[in-house]
């Protein structure tokens, strides 16, 4: 079994609101950055997850085994695809790819389509994705953070961002 389930301490980033299309009801867009990536691979430009971002990846589905997912989207790297997997798998849907050089035209898709999704990306564009999303400056995630959970709710005419914590822990 793994352990190290999350445990949300919630605090609330920041209220910002946003024009946006009206939608049926709200929907929530979840942001994480890849796990951890295995600095001894021989593959030093997409190497894997190591066995810490393995387990992280199982936690990350575990976290959302009770959450609505309808997309899920990844990055085309190892490291991000083998983060969103273990989710994509126990919710039965497809890893969509989407490309790291236009994250605003990302960030319009998603709020176009309206659903509830993860999206697993970078330390230099995760952060930056949800500020598209809410349409304030978001800065990236330090190069040693992984538990970071970005949680964007998008409700009638306004985005807000929230910011989760996991609390798990490697067991290597």
């Amino acid at each position: 079994m793994i352990r190290g389930f999350f445990i949300l301490g919630i605090a609330l980033f920041g209220y910002t609101f946003k024009t946006t299309a009206q939608s049926d009801g709200p929907f929530t867009i979840y942001l994480v950055r890849h796990s951890e990536k295995d600095h001894s691979s021989e593959h030093k430009s997409d190497p894997p997850l190591s066995q810490c971002g393995e387990q992280r990846s199982e936690t990350l589905s575990i976290f959302f085994s009770d959450v609505r997912l309808e997309a899920i989207y990844s990055t085309d790297f190892k490291r991000t695809i083998s983060t969103a997997k273990p989710t994509a798998i126990s919710k039965g849907l497809e890893i969509q790819k989407y490309e790291l050089s236009d994250l605003e035209s990302l960030a319009q898709t998603l709020l176009d389509r309206k659903q509830d999704a993860l999206v697993v990306g970078h330390s230099n564009t995760t952060g930056y994705l949800a500020g598209f999303l809410i349409g304030e400056e978001v800065e990236h995630i330090s190069l040693d953070v992984y538990d970071r959970i970005y949680q964007v709710v998008v409700a009638e005419n306004s985005s807000r961002l929230h910011l989760l914590h996991s609390s798990f822990k490697c067991h290597e």
